[in-house]
């Protein structure tokens, strides 16, 4: 019993000091790599997506971060902006340009946010940063999800992604916070990997990308 205490306080001891410095450490080392070997991948996409959208390749918004300070986030943009006759942007599905959409199948619209990572304003692994108008709509147990940055993958993206509900979501995000460690975020890694090359979980039964959330 006491050395089952002893490696219990051990494991927590080397979760928190992963939580306060190495898991950011990581982040920048590794996003750092990724940059350097994807900048000839990130230089084509941003060409070809400048062309696809007339000039447009990045899209920025306001994201909520870690204990719901706000961010700009940044990623490739995959949707024109063609609006309706009342000036109203169309449906997800109609604005995706076909460059946008290879760029969404193959998750390289993510790459920008390794920027935001190096910024410090998001992780590598972590609940993925919603819009700013969900944040009244969340109930008590939903905003724990903000208690860690928010990250480019995470445990509700690799068990699921948009496939899944907005409960079944915010489950993932609330359970990986209270759990988080070295090893989960090694294994969400692994598994991102091979949800970006079987390319599951891109889109929801019933949009192009996820519908709103409204609240519980």
């Amino acid at each position: 019993m006491i050395i089952n205490n002893y490696f219990a306080r051990e494991i927590d001891q080397s979760s928190k000091m992963y939580k306060l410095f190495f898991k950011r450490t990581i982040d920048i080392l590794l996003s750092l790599f990724i940059l350097t070997l994807a900048s000839p991948v990130f230089l084509i996409v941003y060409v070809l997506l400048s062309i696809a959208n007339k000039g447009s390749a990045f899209f920025v918004q306001k994201r909520p971060g870690r204990n719901e300070k706000i961010f700009e986030i940044i990623k490739f943009k995959s949707m024109n902006d063609k609006k309706d006759a009342n000036g109203q942007l169309l449906p997800d599905g109609d604005r995706i340009t076909k460059i946008g959409q290879f760029v969404r199948n193959t998750s390289l619209d993510e790459i920008p946010q390794l920027l935001n990572v190096l910024k410090g304003d998001m992780s590598l692994i972590g609940p993925r940063p919603l819009l700013i108008s969900y944040l009244p709509l969340y109930s008590k147990e939903q905003r724990k999800r903000h208690l860690v940055r928010p990250g480019i993958t995470g445990w509700a993206q690799v068990n699921g992604r948009n496939a899944i509900s907005w409960q079944k979501k915010f489950e993932f995000d609330v359970w990986y916070v209270n759990n988080q460690s070295f090893i989960l975020d090694f294994k969400i890694l692994w598994l991102t990997f091979l949800k970006v090359v079987k390319r599951d979980g891109i889109s929801s039964d019933t949009s192009a990308t996820m519908e709103l959330f409204t609240g519980d």
